[in-house]
C-alpha cells in the first residue's frame, strides 16, 4: 500500500496540446490557450485546418494527411514523417513530445472515429502516463491516469468516475458510494458516475491504477505534490 497521499492540484498551465484524429473542439476552444504549440497526429492536422486552427507540428506516418491535405496550406508547420508501422500516430507523437521536453500535455480528439482506434488509444495512454503528464479532455471532462494515492479539491456533487486500468484495489473518502479496499476490474466491476459529498475527495490506491474522470479545470494541468 502506498502510505503517502499526494495532493492533486491544478495550477500549472499546459505546455502543449496534442490533437488526435477524433472529435476535436471548435476554434474558440483553442483561443483560450496562448503561445502553446498545437501538435497534430497525422489527419488531425486537416481537421484543425478546417476549423481555422494552425498546427505547429504534424507527426505520424502521414497516410491520412497526404490524402487529404494541400501541402501549401501547411508550409509553416513542422512536419515529421515516421514510416514505421509498429506504433500508431498517437504513440509516434508522444515520443516526439517527450524528446522535445514537453511536460504537461492536453490531449484532444481521443475518440470519435472507429471504436478500435479509441480502445488502442486507451492502451497507449495507459502506457505513457508514467512518462509524461497527459490530461485527456473530452466532452467537458478531464481524464487522468492515477497509479498513486491522491486527495484533491472538488465541487460538492461533482461527478467522479473511477475506471480501472484494468484492475485496482482502492479505498475512497467522501464519495456517495464509498469503497473500502474494494476491487474494481474491467469486465467485473467499474466505478463510473459516483458523486462527491463535499469539497475534497481522497482516493487510496492500494494496488493497480485507474483512469479518473472529473470536471475540467481549464486551462490548468494536473500536478502531484
Amino acid at each position: 500500500m502506498d502510505e503517502k497521499i499526494y495532493k492533486l492540484v491544478f495550477k500549472n498551465y499546459f505546455d502543449a496540446i496534442l490533437c488526435l484524429d477524433g472529435t476535436l473542439p471548435e476554434e474558440s476552444f483553442f483561443k483560450a490557450f496562448k503561445n502553446i504549440p498545437v501538435i497534430a497526429a497525422d489527419g488531425a492536422a486537416v481537421k484543425l485546418f478546417k476549423k481555422n486552427v494552425f498546427s505547429d507540428m504534424i507527426v505520424g506516418d502521414l497516410d491520412s494527411f497526404k490524402k487529404l491535405a494541400n501541402r501549401e496550406d501547411f508550409l509553416k508547420s513542422e512536419i515529421i514523417q515516421i514510416d514505421e508501422q509498429d506504433t500508431n500516430d498517437f504513440e509516434k507523437a508522444l515520443k516526439i513530445i517527450i524528446e522535445r521536453g514537453f511536460k504537461n500535455i492536453l490531449l484532444l480528439g481521443f475518440h470519435g472515429g472507429e471504436l478500435e482506434h479509441t480502445l488502442n488509444n486507451w492502451s497507449v495512454l495507459k502506457r505513457f502516463s508514467k512518462l509524461v503528464n497527459i490530461c485527456l479532455f473530452d466532452e467537458n471532462r478531464y481524464g487522468i491516469s492515477l497509479f498513486k494515492s491522491v486527495e484533491f479539491d472538488v465541487v460538492k456533487n461533482e461527478i467522479i468516475s473511477l475506471i480501472p486500468q484494468p484492475r485496482v484495489e482502492i479505498t475512497t473518502e467522501n464519495l456517495e458510494w464509498p469503497l473500502v479496499k474494494e476491487t474494481l476490474e474491467l469486465g467485473m466491476r467499474e466505478g463510473a458516475r459516483n458523486r462527491a459529498l463535499g469539497e475534497k475527495v481522497v482516493l487510496k490506491i492500494h494496488s493497480g491504477e485507474i483512469l479518473l474522470f472529473i470536471n475540467p479545470r481549464l486551462p490548468f494541468a494536473p500536478e502531484f505534490l
